[in-house]
């Protein structure tokens, strides 16, 4: 059965017993305890609390989806027969609709009816499996899965620990006990009886409404469904593996076709590369693909894998803002600024740890992996495709160490330059080391949201922000535009922000539910970047006829009048799709 199949019968499945087919979430998440989306419950997950309402929402109390996902807990084994970073996972979801019976019943019918596949056996929740002081030990035995199990056939039940009691996504959340289903011996379903909310502190208590999680790996699905021994010899990946030369070891292939996928997927939601956070991410899986492309005869250039990739997923509804210009843009970006380095980063690499080697030494010193890194952008997993090469070890954990170490003093050593003290301010965004420095980023950050409502005005309403930086010398604000803008716009958006600054408008705020606070068009990020009550600033004498509003904690000055001229000083490209408007004002 083809996976393009495979996903229409589960949709299809799910819809005839009364499911609501909900699009995939963006790989950025709402949720900002983490750093991707990792599976299909995170888009949920407020309505198993009860803050949201699925019937409002979706009409049911039933969803599904197809949701794509990306671990980054996975990559260290990426190139092995099962390991991915990116993946799309299937799930069907309840938030009061039904719980254990009819979720099992759901998965073997599917499983065994839809698919035509048999089912090996299937795993329950067994607290005497799990390890004396873990948080799960005083969760009651799942006997209500086992029976159900049994009266539908199924011999084989196993009892587990921590393995089938799944945790909350993030820091805290729904969790409970699951039940697995297994296929030729491979685990292709993980159903989630989400009875308990866990805190931070990891302390159980029972939800309200029990709900239904359950998830299932396109990839392996399709491995079992297609009779073949590894996920990278399905339909999913065969047309990828094919442009990579077979002159290399089938692990790099699996590596290369692995991550040209997760480029493909971070770039058209947005990520671009950089040093932090997903864009660290997805920097780590470009620079891995060049190196190889710099090292090997890899057969097609990446760009072309790439194009392969947008063309084999843009036919799905979900995936429509898959964009081969757009993700080829970016990767050249990034390839053209790093090949002249990774040449000779490479044979550096190379020529240490083959010292190391002919001295005797089997592990690589931490300190080298790290500086090699920090001085010549050499990615921990390129060091690791090198030392395996060359039959010596790195350790991943000891580098993560210093890379935390170093970041505590970079962070140390930033805020010593605000006024020689510690900050009275510093939100990320905004930072300030005295009086006068908070007054000066105070009317910097004001002028950001007239520079921001300015470009809507002079470019369109497609205009979005994609973040800002505010030091006492100037603002710097990026924000989603296509082309350069020409020197006539940028006049104009720098007139607009005078003109309104003469006005001498006043600045206020409300406070408010957040629902409520997106009902008014306030610009905003993603909604889980706020609470759940929210301030909205805006310049106008009410908020109802404000020319600017923006969700937005503050600093802000009174009147727009306090802020002083403004300056655009430069309009650049900062990524691919995204401009950046550094400012000033006098």
């Amino acid at each position: 059965m083809k996976s393009e199949d495979i996903r229409k019968k589960f949709l299809e499945f799910f819809a005839n017993r009364g499911h609501a087919i909900v699009p995939s979430s963006s790989l950025i998440p709402d949720d900002p305890s983490v750093l991707l989306t990792t599976a299909g419950m995170q888009q949920f997950k407020r309505y198993y609390t009860g803050e949201l309402d699925p019937m409002k929402d979706f009409g049911s109390y039933n969803t599904a989806s197809i949701q794509k996902s990306f671990r980054t807990s996975d990559i260290d084994e990426v190139g092995d027969e099962s390991h991915l970073t990116f993946f799309e996972m299937l799930g069907n979801f309840s938030f009061g609709g039904y719980f254990k019976e009819k979720a099992v019943e759901y998965g073997r019918e599917f499983i065994e009816d839809v698919m035509g596949l048999k089912i090996d056996y299937v795993t329950v929740f067994d607290p005497t499996k799990v390890p004396a002081g873990d948080w799960r030990k005083g969760v009651p035995r799942d006997d209500e899965s086992r029976a159900i199990w049994e009266k539908l056939g199924v011999k084989d039940i196993r009892a587990e620990g921590t393995e089938v009691f799944w945790g909350p996504t993030g820091a805290e959340g729904p969790c409970g006990p699951t039940t697995e289903i297994y296929v030729n011996g491979v685990e292709v379903w993980n159903i989630v009886f989400n009875e308990f909310y866990c805190d931070k502190n990891r302390k159980l208590a029972p939800l309200k409404t029990p709900g239904v999680d359950t998830g299932m790996g396109l990839e392996r699905l399709a491995m079992v469904a297609q009779n073949v021994p590894t996920i990278f010899e399905t339909d999913l990946f065969n047309p990828l593996i094919s442009l990579i030369s077979g002159k290399l070891p089938m692990r790099v292939r699996r590596i290369i076709s692995d991550h040209i996928r997760g480029i493909a997927f971070l770039v058209s939601d947005g990520v671009r590369p950089s040093n932090k956070d997903a864009g660290y991410m997805l920097r780590r899986l470009m620079r891995r693909v060049i190196a190889y492309a710099y090292r090997d005869n890899i057969g097609s250039p990446p760009q072309d894998i790439l194009r392969l990739v947008v063309d084999q997923y843009r036919k799905f509804p979900d995936y429509r803002n898959l964009n081969s210009d757009i993700v080829i843009k970016v990767f050249s970006e990034e390839y053209e600024g790093y090949k002249e380095k990774v040449g000779p980063e490479i044979k550096a690499t190379e020529k240490i740890f083959s010292e190391y080697k002919a001295q005797g030494k089997k592990l690589i010193p931490p300190a080298v992996i790290f500086g090699l890194h920090q001085s010549a952008g050499v990615t921990f997993d390129i060091s690791s495709d090198i030392a395996e090469e060359l039959g010596v070890e790195v350790d991943r954990k000891a580098f993560e160490q210093d890379l935390d170490r170093h970041k505590k003093i970079s962070r140390a050593g930033g805020e010593k330059k605000f006024g020689g003290h510690g900050l009275i301010l510093n939100t990320g965004e905004l930072k300030a080391g005295s009086e006068e420095e908070l007054k000066k980023v105070t009317r910097l950050h004001t002028a950001t949201h007239l520079l921001n409502q300015a470009l809507r005005d002079v470019l369109g309403k497609d205009v979005r922000q994609m973040g800002s930086d505010i030091t006492v010398e100037r603002t710097r604000f990026d924000f989603t535009f296509p082309r350069k803008m020409t020197a006539d716009e940028v006049k104009k958006v720098e007139k607009i922000v005078n003109e309104k600054i003469e006005e001498n408008l006043p600045v206020g705020f409300k406070e408010m539910p957040k629902t409520e606070a997106e009902a008014t068009g306030a610009l905003h990020f993603f909604k889980s970047k706020y609470p759940e009550r929210v301030k909205i600033y805006y310049v106008g004498k009410s908020l109802e006829d404000a020319w600017s509003k923006e969700f937005c904690g503050g600093p802000h000055v009174t009147r727009i009048g306090e802020i002083g001229k403004f300056r655009i000083i430069k309009e650049e490209a900062s990524s691919a799709g995204v401009r950046r408007i550094r400012a000033i004002v006098g």
